[in-house]
């Protein structure tokens, strides 16, 4: 399995567009993506514009066509403008899994 994490900040009084944005991706992601196993994401109880993507891919390449395709294109096309600056992302193979 192939991971990425993304840590998105939304600006102040955003924090639903940015919401609603990534539940877009999501139910793009388990239309159209099967190489995609999955896809959670979390909203911070401490600082509600803060967001964090849990990804997990077959492989790098699936990672790949998940980020070049539709559902996060459209994210950030919508959601772009809202975001406090860019995302902090962290990509790799998988070394644990429970």
């Amino acid at each position: 399995m192939f991971t990425l994490t993304a840590i998105l900040r939304a600006k102040p009084g955003h924090e639903d567009k940015v919401k609603a944005a990534l539940q877009t991706v999501g139910d793009y992601v388990r239309a159209h993506e099967p190489g995609t196993a999955s896809f959670f994401v979390t909203q911070s109880a401490d600082d509600p514009c803060l967001f964090v993507t849990h990804e997990r891919f077959a492989d790098q390449a699936a990672m790949n066509r998940h980020n070049n395709g539709a559902g996060s294109q459209g994210f950030f096309a919508e959601a772009g403008a809202f975001l406090d600056g860019p995302a902090t992302v962290v990509t790799g193979p998988e070394v644990f899994e429970k």
